[in-house]
C-alpha cells in the first residue's frame, strides 16, 4: 500500500512539474516575441506569437500574443492581417484590457488604407463607420482628440471627391449630374471645408441650366455662408454674367 501511495505522490509531482514548465516555457516564448517585435523582427514576431497563441489558448498570454500579434502586422504595414487579427481578440476576447486599443488600430488601419480621393473610397466608408462605433463605445477615450480629427479629414476627403465630379461635369456641360453631385456636399458633408466651394458651384450650375429663378434665391437663402467665405461677390457676379449670356442668345 505504501508502495502505491508513494507512486501517486511521485506522478502528481511529475505532472505538476510538467504543468510549471509548460507554463515557463510559454513566458519565455511570449517575452522572445516580444523581444522581436520591439526590434522590429516582423516576421519572427509574427510566427513567435502565433506559437504561443496556439499553445497558449485561453490563457492571459493566449489572450495578449493575439493583440500583439495584431501589432505585429501592423507595424510591419499589413494592415488588413492586422484587422483580421484585431477583430478576432475584439470578437473572442472582449474581457481583454487591450480591446479599446484595438478597435481604435482597427479604425486607424482602414483609414491608412484610405486611397486618394480619386479612387475606390470602400476603406474611408469603412474608417468613418469604425470610428463612429469607437465613439459611441468609448466617448470618454484618451484617444478622442486622435479620432475626431481623422472623421474630420476623411469627411473632407469624400467631399472633395463628390465636388470634383461636381466640377467635372460642369466641364461636360451635365449641369444636372453636376447638381447632383454638389447636392451630396450640402445634404451630407455641410461640416466640411468643400459647403462654400459647392454652394457658388451649385448657384453657377442653376445658372448655365438656365434656372434663373432658382439660381438667385438659392444665392439669397445661403448668402450668409457665402459671405462668411468670401465668396458671394464672386456667386453672383457668375450667375448675373451667366444670365445675360444666356439671353442674349435667345
Amino acid at each position: 500500500m505504501k508502495i502505491i501511495l508513494y507512486s501517486f505522490l511521485i506522478i502528481l509531482t511529475s505532472c505538476a512539474g510538467t504543468k510549471n514548465n509548460d507554463e515557463i516555457s510559454l513566458r519565455n516564448k511570449f517575452d522572445e516575441a516580444m523581444f522581436n517585435l520591439e526590434a522590429e523582427k516582423y516576421l519572427q514576431a509574427q510566427s513567435d506569437f502565433r506559437n504561443v497563441l496556439i499553445r497558449g489558448t485561453g490563457t492571459d498570454l493566449g489572450d495578449d500574443a493575439q493583440y500583439y500579434l495584431g501589432e505585429s502586422y501592423f507595424r510591419n504595414k499589413e494592415y488588413l492581417l492586422a484587422i483580421a487579427e484585431y477583430e478576432k481578440l475584439t470578437r473572442k476576447m472582449g474581457y481583454s484590457p487591450f480591446v479599446e486599443d484595438a478597435r481604435f488600430k482597427i479604425c486607424e488601419a482602414y483609414r491608412i488604407e484610405s486611397p486618394k480621393y480619386y479612387h475606390d473610397q470602400e476603406y474611408t466608408h469603412k474608417a468613418l463607420e469604425r470610428y463612429q462605433e469607437f465613439l459611441d463605445d468609448y466617448p470618454n477615450s484618451i484617444l478622442l482628440d486622435n479620432v475626431l480629427s481623422s472623421i474630420n479629414n476623411l469627411r473632407n476627403k469624400l467631399a472633395k471627391k463628390a465636388f470634383e465630379t461636381g466640377v467635372l461635369y460642369m466641364k461636360m456641360e451635365e449641369y444636372d449630374s453636376a447638381k447632383l453631385s454638389f447636392q451630396i456636399i450640402l445634404d451630407k458633408f455641410y461640416d466640411t471645408s468643400f459647403l462654400a466651394p459647392s454652394i457658388k458651384e451649385m448657384a453657377i450650375a442653376l445658372a448655365k441650366n438656365r434656372e434663373f429663378e432658382d439660381a438667385s434665391s438659392f444665392l439669397l437663402s445661403n448668402k450668409k455662408n457665402l459671405t462668411e467665405n468670401h465668396l458671394y461677390d464672386e456667386a453672383n457676379s457668375a450667375v448675373d454674367q451667366i444670365r445675360s449670356k444666356l439671353l442674349k442668345q435667345q
